[in-house]
């Protein structure tokens, strides 16, 4: 008896031809059948699996559900982390803010050309995902392959962004009388806050229009005063001292003298003498 060693626990025996036991070799012997049994539960086979190694320092581009998946190894846990990039929307600057902000010991991060020239962190990652490029973290730099193979269609994305965009206008068609309450209640809080903020100001404002009115009225009384002293005065100079040969210049002057002092306010204030009510 012989046993092999495999996947399959067997063992193999040669069984003799019946009727050549016992019997002398005086003829050639009769050909012998090899017979194999298994021995094993066939339900739980064996079986291998195989798999590519990636190496650990090694940053891989991926597309997963049409979305980019950038895989590399944090410098400073030493850990596999996976980024999903939205290219549309996503920049260079935010990739790289978001790598330093995964991994504080991450102090210097860009991307850079296969040439050497550096990439704007205004760049579109979509832009960027075309071509292959080389990304340098603390000063040590890591070759990015893009898989071109896998890359969505600009007609995919296109067909994303309306699905997008559809789905925006159902919600809003389906949500908007609920939408527009909540936007009238929180416009209401706002403007109850608004007022409550007002109401001191509103009061100053009423105590200066009473004062102002107040004043304004008092000098307005004290000019008609005024005015009533002077025209008493000129009449009584004009009939009982002099005659009207003498004061004729004199309330020409005087009335001359007063559309200047008029005047001059009007120069300064940029308003008429009397108040007017809107």
């Amino acid at each position: 008896m012989m046993r092999w060693r495999g996947p399959w626990p067997w063992r193999a025996r040669l069984l003799t031809t019946p009727g050549t036991q016992g019997q002398a070799h005086s003829r050639p012997p009769m050909p012998q059948v090899l017979c194999v049994k298994l021995y094993g539960h066939l339900k739980y086979y064996q079986s291998n699996f195989y798999s590519t190694v990636v190496p650990p320092d090694e940053i891989t581009v991926n597309y997963r559900h049409g979305l980019p998946l950038i895989t590399l190894t944090l410098p400073s846990r030493k850990e596999r982390c996976q980024f999903v990039v939205k290219p549309l929307l996503s920049t260079v600057g935010s990739f790289l803010q978001d790598l330093q902000n995964e991994d504080k010991g991450i102090k210097t991060a860009a991307i850079v050309t296969p040439d050497g020239s550096e990439v704007a962190a205004s760049t579109l990652m979509e832009t960027l995902l075309m071509n292959d490029f080389k990304l340098v973290i603390n000063e040590i730099t890591y070759e990015v392959q893009c898989s071109k193979e896998e890359k969505p269609s600009s007609e995919h994305a296109t067909e994303m962004e309306n699905m997008k965009s559809l789905v925006h206008r159902l919600f809003t068609t389906l949500h908007s009388g609920e939408f527009q309450k909540q936007r009238e209640r929180h416009l209401l809080e706002k403007i109850n806050h608004l007022k409550g903020q007002l109401q001191p100001l509103e009061q100053m404002k009423a105590k200066i229009e009473a004062r102002s009115e107040a004043k304004s009225s008092g000098l307005l009384w004290a000019g008609l005063a005024l005015l009533s002293i002077q025209g008493g005065a000129l009449a009584w100079l004009t009939w009982w001292v002099y005659s009207w040969d003498i004061m004729e210049p004199v309330t020409y002057f005087i009335t001359f003298a007063n559309s200047m002092v008029f005047f001059a306010y009007f120069i300064v204030t940029r308003q008429v003498s009397h108040l007017r009510k809107e």
